[in-house]
């Protein structure tokens, strides 16, 4: 899953970014509304983390444009005001959500983690595909009924070949899915992490490569 925080507090910021990267998401953060409208423009995410109160460019505006765009991507607003009419009025521009500072960062994390289902198809909460069972509300992956421990990255390019059901995912579709937009596009670390996947799945292999095209499970 892809995730823009947007916050001008910035140790705020980073410290929700940090938290999120260590949940296997790929976290971009920019700290202004004008910053924000720049990244949707290029980039898609499934969910943005939208503070309401920014500078340069205001919370409602960044959002009404996500609107505006027609975009899948889902806005978990925040503010630091908890009046009923505040949440009310933040949904009426188009946010999906709304959660009142300060938040318990697992309250967060659930709330990010619900709206990027509902970027893509509806699936179950529990993924299984030739014998792995991935669940990623508990970040726990089983093959036939034992556990393997993962990285970060690792259960992130796993559960986007896991949503992908059977399709084929390009290396550039998983680089952009699983790392954040400081990664350099003509690094290794895709091929290096399936590889690292591959052994900790163990035999027979589950993840096929697919030539000049990419990855399937």
């Amino acid at each position: 899953m892809r995730v823009l925080v947007v916050e001008d507090e910035q140790l705020l910021a980073d410290a929700v970014a940090t938290g999120l990267r260590r949940e296997a998401m790929a976290v971009d953060v920019v700290y202004d509304g004008a910053a924000a409208l720049e990244r949707v423009g290029v980039n898609d995410y499934d969910v943005v983390v939208l503070d309401r109160d920014l500078p340069v460019v205001h919370g409602d505006d960044v959002c009404r444009k996500i609107v505006e765009l027609g975009m899948p991507t889902r806005v978990l607003m925040l503010t630091a005001s908890g009046d009923v009419s505040d949440r009310v009025e933040g949904l009426e521009l188009g946010a999906d959500d709304y959660l009142p500072k300060p938040f318990a960062f697992s309250e967060l994390t659930a709330r990010v983690r619900a709206l990027g289902r509902r970027t893509t198809v509806a699936l179950p909460p529990v993924l299984e595909r030739a014998g792995i069972k991935l669940d990623p509300n508990r970040r726990e992956v089983f093959r036939d009924e034992q556990e393997i421990q993962l990285a970060p990255k690792e259960f992130a390019v796993l559960e986007v070949l896991m949503r992908s059901e059977g399709a084929v995912v390009s290396a550039e579709q998983l680089l952009e899915k699983a790392w954040d937009e400081n990664t350099d596009p003509f690094t290794n670390v895709v091929r290096v992490t399936v590889m690292t996947l591959r052994r900790k799945l163990g035999e027979p292999p589950v993840i096929v490569t697919v030539p000049g095209s990419g990855y399937r499970i």
